[in-house]
């Protein structure tokens, strides 16, 4: 069978003969193996028969890409991402999967055209925040659209497909396919060692034993001369320095046989924004392009910077990404302001960006393969302790690794000590076996309000259609009970909670309700500061700061919130914390132990001063954190300024000053529609 000029393999033919007869499909394939054909495939059918599809994703920049790439496919395409919304009412519209979601609440009927939903990346119903969205999307759609999930490989697929099964009327195909189509080679990296292979994991601990007794042999000989000397430190002990030294020397000794084995381009995978960037600087050096690829680098960087109307000369960021870039170097993380991480992106696309130092946020998005993958520690920080990667986190980035019809095989190397080949979970992770996914169900409060408007009481049982319901069912009756009792207890309390703030009753919604259940994401915050009345007295520049900490997270250190409260006004921030904890303080009688989030005004201050017109380097002291956080939380308060906008009726004063509080912030490095229009 032949689809687009391609011979279709087993999985694809299964998969399109399954959705030609009607049905659903889960299909499990590795990355690059082909599964966006079917995805196509299934968008076609729809659109032949005038019918609509919907592709959705997990994150912007993978849904302004599969925009851009339907695009260029001469396919009639919309986009709704929340930053940009284009032609929403065409044939086929690509959207996140939180539009998605909120759609299907909020105006069920504009679905009764669509044939199709393709989910991409389906086994972000497993992530711990955003996984309810997929699973109440799945449960909540109109019974008549079809589902086509997408994901790399599930181990659990079967238990998630009867799950699926279900919950939609259609009947389901499930497909599994495991060969990639290009292998991957994981190995390992220790200074005393070199590169080795898992079975060599013995003798490379005994290297890796001796080396470290000749170390702390020397750190002793040293410790007793500077004892000789009576030579105090001031600084970080001569043994930290000494294992910073040895862990940058490691990573550069790596580097070093890579260039010479001619195995680049090379995605190296750090788990702290600024190690990239040290990384990045300590590389720099290297000359990993010969002048005719500098000549072709540097045109290509001005082409970019053309396209986007970008002024290097003014922008030292910029400067940096090219000095670093004509060297073959660079570094992508999510700190760095969106233009700036669109520019190293389009510049690795064209294979002349030899390394690459950047996050796991890279593997989230369009597949952009290396030669090879290095991950410089198995271990990161996970919100609340050290600990070594999940098997599918480790399989989505070491999958970068080996390019479809340039490379035999991918090859993963991870740097490791002598605890990690004692403690690591190497055999998991190497074989590619992801965790099982779990449900992540918990209905928000919109969620709660919509369901409570179109199912009133009933809506407890909402629970029982859960994939969370599902896993549970394999347990005793006993255990099945008691977890069923917690999850409809956890629900009414919940209600209780929305009944005794005035949100609804047992007729309905009220008028808190009726706004916060078209707000997603701080409906009850923004509820309760449009109901006290604070929104009417602020000016546009005020509304903007105050939306903008509704969403602000400070990251660990920061140390920005009485800057900011004094710069917003600190009797207007004590009374914005006295509104909200009204809300809290319901939570808390029912014995919430997490509660809704306060306002952070550790950003007022710099949304303020751009609200007014400043550019975005006046604004950088002010920033207790990266300025693509600064633009990313702006860009987020905008969403929620025009939510609350369309929530109201055409006639509340308040409409006007927050179209204005939108213009104010939605300018220059925040526009998301002229970065992606330019682009």
């Amino acid at each position: 069978m032949h689809f687009k000029g391609y011979t279709l393999n087993s999985f694809q033919v299964q998969a399109v003969r399954a959705i030609a007869e009607g049905k659903n499909v889960l299909l499990s394939a590795p990355t690059g193996s082909g599964k966006t054909l079917v995805a196509e495939f299934a968008i076609e059918r729809a659109v032949r028969q005038d019918r609509r599809a919907i592709y959705t994703s997990p994150i912007k920049a993978l849904s302004n890409q599969k925009f851009r790439d339907f695009k260029a496919d001469g396919v009639e395409v919309g986009l709704m991402t929340g930053d940009l919304t284009l032609d929403p009412h065409a044939p086929v519209v690509i959207m996140t999967t939180e539009i998605f979601r909120n759609s299907v609440f909020e105006d069920p009927l504009r679905f009764e055209d669509v044939d199709f939903v393709i989910f991409d990346e389906i086994h972000f119903l497993d992530d711990p925040e955003r996984g309810t969205v997929w699973e109440e999307s799945l449960i909540f759609a109109p019974p008549h659209v079809r589902f086509v999930g997408l994901s790399a490989t599930i181990s659990n697929l079967e238990q998630f497909g009867g799950w699926l099964a279900s919950v939609r009327t259609q009947e389901l195909e499930i497909i599994r396919h495991d060969q990639r189509p290009v292998p991957l080679r994981h190995k390992l990296f220790h200074p005393a060692a070199g590169i080795f292979d898992l079975a060599q994991k013995k003798r490379a601990t005994a290297l890796i034993r001796r080396q470290a007794e000749r170390e702390r042999a020397g750190i002793r000989r040293a410790h007793f001369a500077r004892q000789r000397r009576r030579h105090k430190e001031t600084g970080p002990s001569r043994r930290s320095r000494e294992q910073i030294r040895l862990a940058h020397q490691a990573a550069e000794q790596l580097l070093d046989s890579l260039q010479r084995e001619r195995l680049l381009p090379v995605l190296y995978f750090c788990f702290s924004r600024k190690e990239c960037e040290i990384k990045a600087e300590r590389n720099a050096w290297r000359p990993l392009l010969g002048r005719q690829e500098q000549m072709r680098m540097d045109t290509l960087f001005g082409e970019i910077c053309a396209k986007f109307e970008l002024q290097p000369e003014r922008d030292p960021v910029l400067q940096g990404i090219r000095e670093r870039a004509l060297r073959g170097v660079g570094f992508h993380h999510a700190g760095m302001l969106p233009i700036h991480k669109e520019v190293v992106e389009r510049l690795f696309t064209s294979g002349l960006l030899r390394m690459l130092f950047t996050t796991e946020t890279f593997a989230l998005g369009i597949n952009m393969p290396a030669r090879t993958v290095v991950f410089d520690a198995l271990r990161k920080f996970d919100g609340v302790s050290i600990d070594y990667l999940r098997a599918r986190d480790y399989m989505q980035m070491a999958g970068r690794a080996g390019r479809q019809g340039m490379d035999a095989e991918g090859l993963v190397i991870s740097l490791v000590d002598e605890e990690d080949l004692e403690e690591a979970p190497l055999v998991p992770l190497f074989n590619g076996t992801p965790e099982p996914i779990l449900s992540r169900f918990n209905l928000s409060y919109s969620t709660i309000l919509n369901l409570y408007e179109r199912m009133g009481g009933e809506l407890v049982g909402a629970y029982d259609r859960s994939f969370a319901a599902f896993q549970a069912a394999t347990g005793s009756l006993k255990v099945r009970e008691k977890k069923r009792s917690a999850a409809r207890a956890a629900l009414l309390a919940r209600i209780s909670v929305l009944e005794r703030a005035g949100y609804l009753d047992r007729n309905g919604l009220l008028p808190r309700g009726r706004i916060a259940q078209q707000v997603n994401g701080y409906e009850i915050q923004v509820t309760e500061l449009i109901f006290s009345g604070i929104l009417d007295r602020l000016d546009i520049h005020q509304l903007g700061a105050l939306f903008a900490s509704l969403v602000y997270e400070e990251r660990r250190g920061g140390d920005g919130d009485a800057a900011g409260r004094a710069a917003f006004g600190p009797r207007l921030a004590h009374e914005v914390d006295q509104v909200l904890g009204r809300f809290v303080t319901i939570e808390h009688e029912h014995g919430f132990a997490q509660t809704v989030k306060p306002a952070g005004f550790g950003i007022a201050a710099a949304a303020l001063r751009w609200a007014k017109g400043d550019e975005l380097g006046a604004v950088g002291d002010l920033l207790a954190g990266d300025s693509g956080d600064f633009v990313r939380t702006l860009r987020m308060a905008i969403q929620m300024l025009r939510q609350l906008r369309k929530s109201l009726s055409g006639d509340y004063p308040l409409i006007d000053r927050l179209d204005e509080a939108v213009v104010a912030l939605n300018r220059d490095e925040v526009d998301a529609k002229r970065q992606f229009e330019l682009g």
